[in-house]
């Protein structure tokens, strides 16, 4: 392992509890891992085309998940070079049980006891709840178990004298309580851990085929040869390798690590400072999981929470995500132009028809998914499929021919990459089962709706940091999940549509890891670049600035979305395409402000801009990516102004 390597992966542990795996010495524990890890991959493939009753093949998600976990993940980080102990045996049994016990139990359950739990049904359950917050513990670290215990305490005593008046209800018993999280699918085997089972799991395996076949390989070098000799070329070939790797793989602390390793070094040899390197790795990286088509598994979470359909979700969200990500690009060009930081040298680069020419056809997957999920195909069926042309089309060149001990070691790695998601749903359920069970959520978005005073900026904003702040420190989907169930609701009462209401909350959830202080992303980047954490966090939020600015303008527009929503209500009821000539308008325009808006923030076109002409092309900016006829006239003056003045002053420069 080289330095940079080295130091990439003590910054991972630092920042990412899931990397902090035990490390296998015995022979019998690597077999009994492998062949677990095998089984469960190959499990949800087998129930997406055979499927079994609900809620036990999500208890089998969730346990084995558990299992796995318990031998793989030790108590504390200081253990992680000792074996298995005998509490984590004993878990492990236990996690196995839970799942079991329900098989033995299931029909008495729906039929002869009508859901109503028994005291072995208490004890199970119980011990599911206990399994889930260790799990969960151990693999992201203190705040998604404290968050779940807290919220499981307010059923206990919620109808307790010295609460306020607003929160009291009437008592619960532990049946009430543990048989909603255990034997419902309201609780920990909620719609959280149906998406994770349907098609969180199979696209993160798809992920592990990809990578086992060079698909990060692919990315690297073809972002080199496309922008590596540009102006601010290593900076731009962050963005793009980082945007491709984060869509796929959903973990944006891990991808700031993988990629990082490789482009801050790059940046920073340059000429970038080594805080803005850091951000620019982690802005992008944040980014992927709003980037089409996979989006960091978190679409299908959104489909299967909204009812509106993943084609829908992924259509709408291409055109934010293109613009968050042309934002970065123009903020790294600009900057390049300031201080003037040139790329790499030719012979320092790849040469894209030679990339192309080894690994190319490893975009034959990428293509073949969108195809599939074009022609309305089950998701779960798309991602099965696509596996399997993975593996056929990686025999086309030797360099990424995958053999039995590739696919063996891709099934073992999508089963372990999934093991956080897995815990942070389960974990999660817990607190949407509390929601439902009391009046928890309703307080909350009243609270919101309250203080908004009947305002929907104002609403929105509040929404906005309560989506920040239940993010911060947490993985992308249950960031999602949580400010989905706590937020979204309250931007129901303004008529806002549901697929609306949802990707606003989305995409301040995952803006939590570059914002500070909890910017848990930038953090990572800010420790392979050497900089300074906070800085590194606030330059983040810079470059992520067209990003916390789209969000209010599809709420106002949503043709910005580029899809037609009809109907107000927190129903998905029609979905369609608006006029091309709008969306080539909406499409010019918004590009237009998002490149004037990184050039107002970098003080730069071609040449210097002064204080005033900022201030100018900013609120032209902001005027042009909100898509409404006045507002793009106005804007489009106000830039125009700016940049005939920046030509004249560029012009004067060259003749001095």
């Amino acid at each position: 392992m080289n330095k940079s390597e080295h130091q990439a992966q003590e910054i991972l542990e630092k920042y990412d509890r899931e990397s902090v795996t035990r490390t296998i010495r015995s022979s019998w524990l690597k077999y009994l891992v492998g062949a677990l890890a095998v089984a469960y991959s190959l499990f949800h493939v087998y129930i997406t085309f055979y499927p079994m009753p609900t809620i036990l093949q999500r208890s089998v998600h969730v346990s084995v998940a558990c299992a796995l976990i318990f031998l793989l993940y030790p108590s504390r980080s200081a253990n992680k070079h000792k074996g298995v102990s005998i509490f984590d045996g004993l878990f492990f049994i236990l996690s196995i049980l839970t799942s079991v016990y329900l098989f033995v139990e299931y029909l008495p359950i729906t039929t002869t006891r009508g859901g109503i739990p028994n005291d072995w049904d208490i004890v199970m359950a119980i011990i599911m709840v206990v399994l889930v917050l260790e799990t969960t513990r151990r693999i992201t670290g203190w705040i998604l178990p404290i968050f779940a215990g807290v919220c499981l305490l307010y059923p206990f005593i919620s109808h307790l004298s010295f609460m306020p008046d607003s929160l009291l209800t009437r008592p619960y018993d532990l049946g009430d309580i543990f048989g909603q999280l255990y034997l419902k699918t309201e609780g920990i085997f909620s719609t959280a851990i149906g998406a994770s089972v349907s098609f969180v799991f199979l696209f993160i395996l798809f992920g592990a085929f990809l990578e086992r076949s060079g698909m990060g390989k692919l990315f690297n070098d073809l972002a080199l040869a496309l922008a590596g000799n540009k102006q601010g070329g290593p900076a731009k070939v962050a963005v793009i390798s980082s945007g491709f790797m984060g869509s796929i793989n959903g973990a944006a602390v891990a991808n700031v690590v993988g990629t990082g390793a490789f482009t801050i070094p790059l940046m920073k040899k340059i000429g970038y400072d080594k805080n803005f390197a850091g951000a620019v790795e982690a802005s992008a990286s944040v980014g992927g999981q709003i980037l089409p088509p996979i989006m960091g598994a978190s679409a299908f979470i959104m489909s299967e929470t909204t009812g509106v359909s993943y084609g829908t979700i992924a259509l709408a969200a291409l055109l934010p995500a293109l613009l968050y990500y042309l934002g970065v690009i123009a903020q790294v060009h600009f900057r390049a132009g300031r201080f003037n930081l040139k790329g790499l040298s030719k012979d320092q680069l790849p040469e894209l028809k030679k990339v192309l020419k080894l690994r190319g056809h490893m975009l034959l997957p990428i293509i073949f998914l969108v195809v599939c999920l074009a022609n309305a195909i089950p998701v779960g069926y798309c991602a099965c499929y696509t596996i399997l042309f993975t593996i056929v089309v990686s025999w086309f060149k030797k360099e990424t021919r995958m053999g039995p001990k590739a696919i063996l070691e891709a099934l073992i790695s999508g089963a372990k990459n999934s093991l956080s998601v897995t815990a942070a749903c389960a974990v999660v359920g817990i607190v949407i089962g509390v929601v439902n069970l009391t009046s928890f959520g309703t307080v909350l978005i009243s609270s919101i709706i309250s203080l908004g005073a009947g305002s929907l900026f104002i609403t929105l904003l509040l929404t906005m940091v309560a989506s920040i702040v239940l993010g911060m420190g947490l993985p992308s989907i249950p960031a999602y999940i949580i400010t989905a169930t706590m937020a979204a609701p309250a931007l129901a009462q303004f008529d806002v549509p549901i697929l609306v209401a949802h990707m606003f909350v989305f995409y301040f959830g995952i803006f939590a890891n570059i914002t500070p202080p909890v910017a848990l992303a930038a953090f990572a980047g800010a420790g392979i670049s050497g900089g300074d954490p906070m800085k590194t966090g606030f330059y983040s939020l810079k470059l992520a600035l067209a990003g916390f600015i789209i969000p209010f303008m599809f709420v106002y527009n949503p043709q910005m979305l580029m899809i037609d929503i009809t109907g107000v209500e927190m129903t998905a009821k029609a979905f369609s395409l608006p006029a091309w000539h709008q969306i080539v308008f909406v499409i010019v325009t918004s590009v237009i402000g998002v490149i004037s808006l990184s050039s107002a923030v970098e003080g730069y076109f071609s040449v210097a801009l002064s204080w005033f002409e900022r201030v100018l092309l900013a609120v032209g900016g902001i005027m042009l990516i909100a898509p409404e006829a006045v507002t793009d006239m106005l804007g489009m003056c106000l830039v125009a102004i700016c940049l005939l003045i920046n030509y004249k002053k560029s012009c004067s420069v060259k003749n001095a």
